[in-house]
């Protein structure tokens, strides 16, 4: 798994939300991230459930952020888990007690250590960040740099994707420091041509 579009619907509105992520899928992109941590339980589901339909045709997977009843319910293939969620290995029994062995389990991380839990918890795959400068550093933080995502790939525990700042740009620089893919919103989201946007990330990270 290389690319990974995050949504953001307060900002870009559902059905844009909708519109990019097909357009996404039609370029080659693996998977959607579910961003939205604020809705309410039944609004989530059914936007979960949106996307899962979208992703079949392409064969691609749609992780929850967080939300693991919204992942687990909605059939959805994975959970993202961010610094204040369930553990990863409450989340993998969860999981394994609906016999679901398929479940992807994803964690923020930061840094090597926080890569080392991830690994002993059982966790599938890492997402670091922020690795570049963004309008979003207030948010999320300001920007660990490239040399701290060697770092932190070095022990290949588990695949370690980048996000914050990402463009397909910069894309082939992060994967030459080790990350075995990318995460990004704003990058497609906010291009003049979200597919065209979506199908150079995808050709940066081959």
């Amino acid at each position: 798994m290389r690319t990974i579009l995050i949504t953001d619907v307060q900002r870009y509105g559902r059905e844009r939300t909708l519109e990019v992520i097909h357009q996404a899928f039609v370029a080659g992109v693996e998977a959607v991230q579910v961003h939205e941590k604020e809705w309410m339980a039944r609004e989530l589901l059914g936007f979960v459930v949106e996307i899962l339909s979208l992703a079949e045709e392409f064969g691609a997977r749609v992780f929850v952020n967080d939300r693991l009843d919204i992942a687990l319910s909605s059939g959805a293939h994975g959970v993202h888990l961010d610094d204040d969620a369930l553990h990863p290995e409450a989340a993998r029994e969860l999981a394994r007690r609906l016999e679901r062995d398929d479940f992807l389990i994803g964690v923020l991380v930061h840094n090597r250590a926080d890569v080392a839990r991830a690994s002993a918890g059982m966790a599938d795959y890492a997402l670091f960040g922020p690795l570049y400068s963004s309008p979003d550093e207030d948010e999320f933080g300001p920007p660990l740099g490239i040399n701290a995502l060697g770092v932190v790939c070095a022990d290949r525990w588990v695949p370690v994707l980048a996000v914050g700042g990402i463009t397909p740009e910069n894309a082939g620089e992060v994967l030459a420091a080790g990350a075995a893919g990318v995460a990004c919103t704003r990058a497609i989201f906010e291009a003049d041509d979200p597919g065209d946007a979506a199908r150079c990330l995808v050709e940066a990270t081959r």
